[in-house]
């Protein structure tokens, strides 16, 4: 993943839905994590209300700033509230396979969270059944 700002949500469900028609799997589980500390992977709508909303509410809960409120900042990082940001939202999501797709919910999305972006990371998707 390569996010230029310093957050962003990005629906990945196509390139996972691709990887699971790949692999040929028709039943089993599809494991998707972020392998960062201070991104996630979640599952919601793909709704730009929805998505400000997420926004205006994890600032409130772990604003970026003053910077010098976190610990974690005194090492020399600027990225304390994007760790706590990742933690509310989650690190990994498991989605059903059936019948060789991805088995979601009504409007069910996959989307990876950027709290500390402008460098590379990236998305584990591994999957096991028959």
């Amino acid at each position: 993943m390569d996010v230029p700002a310093r957050r962003g949500l990005v629906n990945i469900t196509p390139q996972v839905s691709e990887v699971v028609k790949e692999s040929g799997i028709k039943e089993g589980l599809c494991l998707v994590n972020a392998m960062h500390i201070t991104a996630s992977v979640f599952i919601n709508d793909d709704e730009s209300g929805l998505h400000q909303d997420y926004e205006r509410w994890l600032e409130e809960l772990a604003p970026h700033e003053p910077v010098s409120s976190y610990q974690h900042n005194r090492t020399g990082e600027d990225n304390a509230d994007a760790h706590l940001k990742r933690q509310i939202m989650g690190r990994g999501v498991v989605v059903a396979i059936t019948d060789g797709k991805l088995d979601f919910g009504p409007w069910e999305q996959i989307f990876y969270g950027e709290f500390d972006g402008r460098r590379r990371k990236r998305v584990l998707v591994k999957i096991i059944g028959e």
